[in-house]
């Protein structure tokens, strides 16, 4: 028998490329995590493009939502140059 570990990152990761936009409390509540921004931050640094997307609500409170993207073709250029720069 077989176990298969998952860190909290990889569970963050499933529930955003299941289409889910989460909040930092949300990813706090679900998943365990300390620090959500750290979570996310440690995500994009592996290479996933992920938005974070402020939305106020009627009472004129104001959320982010991360959510996972497609990076536009400006992202990707600026990554290869900077690549290219560090050589």
């Amino acid at each position: 028998m077989t176990t298969t570990v998952t860190t909290k990152q990889d569970r963050v990761l499933a529930a955003l490329r299941n289409g889910e936009e989460l909040t930092g409390k949300q990813i706090r509540a679900r998943f365990g995590v300390g620090n959500p921004r750290a979570t996310v931050s440690a995500l994009r640094m592996k290479g996933f493009a992920i938005y974070a997307n402020e939305r106020t609500d009627t009472k004129g409170r104001t959320k982010s939502f991360y959510r996972l993207g497609t990076p536009s073709r400006a992202v990707v250029a600026a990554g290869y140059r900077a690549l290219a720069a560090a050589r």
